[in-house]
């Protein structure tokens, strides 16, 4: 049997290219998922691995679609090579599993995967930083504008119920009471 595994990080990317170059490569199964690739607790990919038996074939289109650490991309190859499976990667087809070489060059191909994957994170944490000195605001928009919350604070204060000042503003009760917390803190 030949199986195909293809992977993307988020639900916003497409996995068509993958899912159709492993069509072409003759797969008669292929597992999918949108998960990232940081460990292989991915139910796809276990999946896949289960159901290998003696003979059979996985393919990718690339090592970093299966894992980005080299540990769990030779825990993988552990579980494909056990099965009795081998592991093919379309554009990288000097990976071959039948070959003791290939312990090595997953390993390494794996290590770059964790390098590149680490350098996304570290030039995404950068661009967060830049952006955050710049004066952009991260997360939810807050429910009540500014006026909104002075009101309310000004309502709660006068004695008006919570749930009062909550229907009004059309939102819950407890948006109102962390609005209350937040003025306790900041006093």
């Amino acid at each position: 049997m030949k199986y195909g595994y293809a992977r993307v990080s988020t639900e916003a990317q497409d996995l068509a290219i993958q899912v159709e170059r492993l069509r072409q490569a003759g797969c008669d199964k292929i597992f999918f998922e949108k998960r990232s690739g940081k460990d292989t607790n991915r139910r796809q990919l276990q999946r896949l691995l289960k159901a290998l038996k003696p003979g059979d074939l996985v393919q990718a289109v690339v090592s970093d679609r299966i894992a980005r650490d080299p540990v769990d991309m030779l825990e993988v190859l552990r579980r494909v090579s056990g099965a009795g499976a081998a592991l093919r990667l379309l554009d990288e087809p000097f990976v071959d599993t039948t070959s003791e070489i290939s312990d090595l060059l997953l390993f390494l191909l794996g290590w770059a995967a964790k390098w590149q994957r680490r350098r996304i994170l570290e030039n995404t944490a950068n661009g967060r930083a830049r952006a955050m000195a710049m004066g952009v605001k991260f997360g939810r928009k807050p429910k009540l504008s500014m006026q909104q919350r002075v009101e309310a604070l000004a309502r709660l204060a006068s004695g008006e119920a919570k749930s009062a000042v909550a229907s009004s503003f059309n939102v819950s009760g407890s948006t109102i009471s962390r609005l209350q917390s937040q003025k306790l803190r900041q006093t």
